[in-house]
């Protein structure tokens, strides 16, 4: 099983990959089948189970939903249009996909929140219908949203057997495991970064790669400087300060400074993660990292790099991100990169893994110190909840990304000080991540029924 670095690294839109932009993308995958059937269509209704319910008001499910059915794709979503096509919606109760005829939609009353219990398959569950005149459903499909703006049906859901995930994938490195990708690195002479790339070019031009490698990076530092330039109370009810501009601004009044602690740079990479994590939680544009409520560790991680690491260059930025890449590959196809799944440790955790294993490479790491870095990384997230206050991404998901890329980069830092040899392999820590996140009670995973979501006031 193949995941491209454009699969793990993906343009979307906030505040969540799983509950806004895999939404959005079902209702577009939607649409296409009704434009394939032969049906004639009226109307449309949708309704949101497990997580996608609990805490999708906090997450903009609803609103991702609708505009998925209006067209709208997280790559290409244009603020202002989406904004306009609502409020048509919401007064018109009506839908007008392009290639379809106008569909009925109240959203008050075609939009369900079901809290029941989840639909077997995962916890992000929606089921999209399409209505005939009389209001019978006459084409119906079961998506789910399994984190990274990932989306299957739930056909492809229940085909993903162990058969298929250990089917060798047509690329010349075809490894599934850290163990065979070491392997693979010692026999070959290559980096990690090296044979994702020779694998990425069995489907890619050497061009097309290295525009998409630009882009992701153009938007990820775009964001974080958004972040580090705006000021305000975020969307909500929470009433959450964003504070990235204010710390940026304070770290460079001290810039120069003989009195400045060493440990300030903690505070810049901090800075560098919460802005990305705030424009975010605002809805802006932001690249899945490998998702969205932890998008702000890699790009914090190559900023810190960029900026702040003596002889750092941008020609290594493809290497950094094809190394995390490959990382987030390897725990994304053997436990979860789904916070509804396991919990945050499968987000910010599988995050920092793979901002550590990049930067250890762009250090000068083999691949055994890089593999080194990214267990260090993910096994000290070992056990972390996903319990947003109010199931909106903020708090603690903001400041936790900081805190994140900190880790990262001393994972990476310690990997460096060693050989490569240690007790705990990555693949053991990422089986660890996935029975954990199995065992761990649903309240803790992305349903806001416990831990912060329950024992801090949220209005």
């Amino acid at each position: 099983m193949f995941l491209s670095v454009f699969d793990i690294f993906k343009l979307g839109v906030g505040p969540s990959s799983s509950h806004t932009m895999g939404p959005m993308v079902a209702g577009a995958r939607f649409l296409g089948m009704m434009r394939a059937s032969p049906f004639h269509f009226h109307g449309l209704r949708a309704s949101l189970h497990g997580s996608l319910a609990f805490t999708g008001k906090g997450h903009a499910t609803d609103r991702a939903t609708i505009l998925g059915l209006a067209g709208f794709e997280p790559a290409s979503y244009d603020h202002e249009k989406a904004e306009a096509a609502l409020a048509e919606i919401a007064a018109r109760h009506v839908i007008e996909p392009p290639g379809l005829p106008p569909l009925a939609f109240h959203p008050e009353r075609d939009l369900i929140f079901d809290y029941g219990a989840p639909l077997p398959g995962h916890a992000n569950g929606m089921i999209l219908m399409a209505t005939d005149a009389q209001g019978d459903v006459i084409l119906r499909e079961t998506f789910f949203s399994i984190g990274g703006g990932f989306v299957l049906t739930e056909a492809e859901q229940a085909g993903i057997t162990d058969a298929a995930l250990t089917a060798p994938a047509p690329v010349p490195y075809p490894f599934r495991s850290a163990a065979e990708m070491l392997e693979m690195a010692a026999s070959s002479g290559r980096s990690i970064a090296q044979m994702k790339r020779a694998n990425e070019e069995v489907f890619r031009k050497p061009a097309e790669i290295d525009a998409g490698i630009a882009r992701i990076w153009e938007v990820m530092t775009a964001c974080i400087d958004r972040g580090l330039a705006t000021e305000g109370i975020l969307p909500g009810g929470l009433k959450v300060r964003r504070r990235a501009k204010s710390i940026h601004e304070a770290l460079l009044a001290e810039r120069g400074l003989n009195l400045t602690a060493p440990h300030a740079i903690n505070d810049w990479m901090s800075a560098y993660a919460m802005a990305v994590n705030e424009e975010n939680a605002a809805g802006g544009q932001v690249v899945t990292a490998p998702t969205n409520g932890a998008s702000g560790v890699v790009p914090s991680v190559m900023r810190y790099w960029l900026d702040h690491v003596p002889g750092a260059s941008r020609a290594r930025i493809g290497e950094f991100l094809l190394t995390a890449a490959a990382i987030g590959g390897l725990v994304k196809t053997n436990a979860s990169i789904s916070g509804a799944e396991c919990g945050c440790q499968a987000e910010v955790g599988s995050a920092a893994a793979m901002a550590a294993a990049g930067l250890a490479a762009v250090l000068g790491g083999t691949p055994e110190q890089v593999e080194n870095a990214a267990e260090i990384a993910l096994e000290h997230h070992l056990g972390m909840t996903c319990d947003p206050i109010r199931g909106l991404v903020q708090v603690p998901c903001i400041e936790r990304n900081g805190l994140g890329a900190i880790k990262a980069v001393s994972a990476a830092s310690l990997s460096l000080r060693g050989d490569g040899q240690h007790l705990v392999p990555l693949d053991a820590c990422i089986e660890t991540m996935r029975q954990t996140g199995r065992d761990m009670h649903e309240k803790y995973k992305e349903t806001s029924l416990g831990g912060l979501a329950v024992n801090v006031p949220n209005c």
